[in-house]
């Protein structure tokens, strides 16, 4: 995929307790959403944070195309944000980045 395009989505929880919670929430059916409205690949990440900050889980998503990655921005994202907000939003104590960049390289072999 030579103009493929990285979309990742980090969330940093209240407690490790809520990683269970995102974590069974994205692998029950939100990941699988955005799959479907176009990301060619997903890897859910539980990062290792130091001691004494808030953990932390990374939605990697791997899109063909930055025209596949808009069509999902525009079409999909919107519900599939909402649905995340009202179960992990800032009422919580979760916050949520999102950055997207042009993937230089990938290992076909992963």
């Amino acid at each position: 995929m030579p103009d493929a395009v990285a979309y990742t989505v980090t969330a940093q929880l209240p407690g490790t307790d809520w990683v269970d919670r995102y974590v069974a929430w994205l692998s029950g059916g939100h990941v699988r959403a955005v799959r479907s409205g176009g990301a060619a690949s997903a890897q859910v990440v539980v990062l290792d944070t130091p001691s004494g900050e808030p953990p932390a889980v990374q939605v990697r998503y791997l899109f063909p195309d930055r025209a596949t990655l808009e069509a999902y921005l525009r079409d999909h994202a919107p519900g599939l944000r909402a649905e995340g907000l009202a179960l992990f939003g800032p009422q919580t104590g979760t916050t949520i980045e999102r950055s997207i960049g042009r993937v230089a390289h990938a290992d076909p072999n992963l």
